[in-house]
């Protein structure tokens, strides 16, 4: 029965995953590479999570999710993190009207469905935690009054990487609340010229409107419905449970060197993040390598290190890859 029921959810989300190959096509009119990229910007925006980005100035963010928006025919909004930005800067304030003798509220640029926070280590913590509550509860509160965020709604962060002059570090809450921290690389040889060519042609092709925001929502739902066996349930909970307690899983090399391992957050985002990754490659169940696929971005930034590892070297990499090699995979 379970079969029948597998291959029926199978052949459903093979079609309704179809518009995934028609927003790739539309993504790479004007993104060169970065395929990497932009699989996990779809995998934030099925999977209903916010992505973190860490890479030099120059790789084509902001220009991949202004496109993407334009794809989903939603509204983008992109705000430049500063040393001297205030919360009201990004979620409004109340200003008093002559007029009307009163005081009206003017929306910051955060309504919007997707905004793109650049450089967000730029600003100091009381700026970033204005991004807490829309984040987690789709909310904003101006005064007195609570309002709420048109969905769907993503926030991609990007950060720059700690050692330059001037950021500020993540505090753990704002990090958490992140789906994925991906960390992007330059573009191949062979795209570079591609990058090089088109922008010195002077064409700059466009993207068309595919689907609607509506239509995510509804893919949203759908990807939710992706089956994840119990036996996946308890590979997703080794990895987690091997990030807090190394001993227990034959890597007593790690005792010491990890400060703190993946909250329960982590488990729901390796949940959901292979669901999304499973529809994004037209499946209707997860298999372990969907979870591996997804493990590095959805664990990076949730496993804080001690200063013995920084002493011999390890980084949080290094941690995955051995948990990953290690937890016995159903």
């Amino acid at each position: 029965m379970i079969e029948i029921n597998i291959r029926e959810l199978n052949e459903r989300i093979n079609q309704e995953s179809s518009f995934i190959d028609l927003i790739n096509i539309e993504m790479n009119k004007v993104i060169v590479g970065q395929k990497y990229m932009i699989d996990r910007l779809l995998i934030g925006l099925l999977a209903n999570g916010h992505i973190l980005l860490e890479g030099v100035p120059g790789l084509a963010k902001t220009l991949a999710i202004k496109s993407l928006a334009n794809v989903i025919d939603a509204k983008f909004n992109r705000i430049q993190f500063t040393p001297d930005l205030l919360p009201a800067d990004l979620i409004g304030t109340l200003i008093y009207s002559q007029k009307t003798e009163e005081f009206i509220v003017r929306q910051g640029p955060i309504f919007a469905n997707f905004i793109l926070a650049d450089e967000i280590n730029r600003s100091p913590a009381k700026v970033q935690s204005a991004l807490l509550e829309s984040m987690q509860e789709l909310q904003v509160t101006i005064g007195e009054q609570t309002y709420k965020l048109q969905e769907p709604f993503l926030v991609m962060a990007t950060q720059n990487p700690i050692e330059q002059e001037g950021t500020y570090p993540l505090p753990e809450a704002q990090v958490d609340r992140f789906m994925m921290k991906v960390v992007i690389t330059y573009p191949e040889k062979d795209e570079e010229k591609l990058i090089l060519r088109q922008n010195i042609s002077g064409t700059n092709p466009t993207t068309n409107k595919i689907i609607s925001p509506k239509d995510i929502l509804k893919a949203r739902d759908v990807v939710r419905q992706v089956y994840l066996d119990e036996k996946i349930e308890n590979y997703i909970t080794d990895i987690v449970f091997a990030t807090r307690f190394p001993a227990d899983y034959k890597l007593k090399k790690f005792v010491g060197m990890i400060n703190y391992g993946g909250s329960p957050r982590a488990s729901i985002n390796l949940a959901l993040a292979s669901k999304a990754y499973a529809f994004i490659k037209r499946r209707g169940y997860v298999i372990p390598e969907d979870i591996r696929a997804v493990a590095h971005d959805v664990l990076r930034h949730r496993i804080g290190l001690s200063y013995e590892a920084e002493a011999e070297n390890i980084t949080t990499e290094d941690v995955i890859n051995e948990i990953l090699n290690t937890v016995e995979v159903p």
